[in-house]
């Protein structure tokens, strides 16, 4: 293929076959000089813009596409600057209709017999279907706000509306960041107590004498500063769900006036004689080992037994890294709608590198890790460049200061999956969702048979 030139007679026939060859091609494509007038469109391409070819050549490449990368990061211009190929770069572009469509772009440069720049070409391929099944596998993953494949996310999701329904206590158990207070909210929306209010106390971001106060009220002359009277959180949560988070943090004597409440709902504010009835529902969470802290006396056994009723582990990120994917297109989708964005994912580069990262924030921190990149990102996709610094350390060889390769990547990915299940292959497939044909060849591949 050659730039735009002047054909001396008997070129035609050439230039036809290569309009044949150009349409026979599933993507797009097309190419422009150097003063960035199109010179050749093929059908595909015709198809994915909405724009006919005779409407397109000679036209600038910009006013054809109006993509969301033309202005500030055009995936052309920089092959033409850099002379560096650019593959599989996801951005949008807007059709003769107007409508958005995702579009993935690859770019290369022309030179002609005598090795000089004539212009460039670009191929592009419709990403309309890839992201509506994208949506679809969402949407069969996620449940009440809370989104998941892997099995024990999944066994939770057919759990919880009966678990809901059972007005029972219920402890939540998981580290920090797994998503503990949305799953609070899962099981206060599908409950009977929907339409009443559901109050969240962090228990352990206050001292005790406060945290009381917060918990049942207190009445006016209660002690210094206590005006008037004031109702407590299982108060403003009468009818509803009051969600005690770190329930563990709290010390033996306000879990005993706690205890009381779970035994038949009643309470007195501080500094109050008053008797009150709590029409509540509990749902508390803990980050910590209760079992342990009941045996090592820090937290009382009867008051263990009474709130966890029903008890719901949830696991993890390191243990689900099938939901990284899904995760990600989530948080993507999330801060474009908040930003009013068009960033279109995370690079191959960039998902090799959380699928690599053990998570100890959890979810939250991916979330962190994803509202960082929009930071920087405004469009296209976010790329290592992008990251949190901790993360770019993390994606350079330590003997070579050069970024690792993907095989280094997938390698020690599965090099800590089989360390996970003590070396299992079974386990170890189970857990990627993968068949263990896969990950054997996955291993012979890599150099770890």
């Amino acid at each position: 293929m050659t730039g735009k030139r002047e054909k001396p007679a008997g070129e035609g026939r050439d230039a036809g076959c290569e309009d044949v060859i150009l349409d026979s091609i599933a993507e797009g494509v097309f190419t422009i000089d150097t003063d960035w007038r199109i010179t050749s469109f093929n059908r595909a391409a015709e198809e994915i813009t909405g724009t006919s070819r005779s409407d397109a050549i000679g036209r600038q490449c910009w006013d054809v596409f109006r993509a969301s990368i033309c202005e500030s990061a055009c995936a052309l211009r920089e092959t033409m600057e850099t002379g560096e190929h650019i593959v599989g770069r996801q951005v949008y572009i807007i059709n003769s209709a107007g409508s958005r469509v995702p579009i993935s772009v690859s770019t290369a440069l022309l030179r002609d017999d005598a090795g000089e720049i004539v212009g460039g070409v670009e191929t592009f391929r419709d990403l309309s279907v890839e992201q509506d099944l994208r949506r679809e596998l969402e949407g069969r993953y996620t449940f009440a706000d809370m989104i998941g494949r892997e099995d024990r996310i999944q066994e939770l999701f057919a759990m919880l509306p009966d678990i809901a329904e059972s007005g029972s206590t219920v402890l939540i158990q998981g580290e920090s960041g797994t998503g503990k207070e949305l799953l609070a909210l899962a099981i206060h929306g599908l409950s009977s107590r929907a339409d009443g209010p559901m109050v969240v106390v962090n228990c352990g971001a206050l001292p005790d004498t406060l945290l009381e106060s917060e918990l049942f009220g207190h009445k006016a002359g209660a002690f210094t500063d206590a005006k008037r009277d004031k109702p407590g959180r299982f108060s403003l949560a009468n009818g509803g769900t009051i969600f005690l988070d770190e329930i563990g943090d709290i010390s033996p004597a306000l879990q005993s006036k706690l205890l009381r409440v779970l035994e038949d709902g009643s309470y007195e504010p501080l500094g109050g004689t008053e008797t009150l009835i709590a029409d509540v529902r509990i749902v508390s969470a803990s980050n910590r080992n209760l079992p342990e802290l009941v045996e090592r006396g820090e937290f009382r056994r009867d008051l263990f037994y009474r709130i966890n009723v029903v008890t719901v582990e949830l696991p993890p990120l390191r243990e689900r890294k099938d939901d990284i994917p899904l995760l990600v297109d989530h948080f993507v989708a999330k801060f474009n709608s908040l930003r009013n964005r068009d960033v279109l994912g995370v690079s191959n580069a960039v998902m090799s590198i959380l699928m690599n990262h053990d998570f100890p924030g959890n979810i939250r921190e991916l979330q962190n890790i994803i509202e960082h990149g929009f930071v920087t990102c405004r469009s296209g996709q976010i790329g290592t460049r992008h990251l949190p610094a901790y993360l770019k350390s993390g994606a350079v060889s330590a003997e070579t200061g050069r970024p690792r390769s993907m095989e280094a990547l997938e390698r020690q990915f599965l090099v800590s999956a089989l360390e996970r299940n003590s070396g299992n292959r079974l386990a170890t497939a189970s857990e990627l969702g993968i068949h263990k044909t896969t990950l054997w060849r996955r291993m012979k591949r890599l150099g770890l048979l």
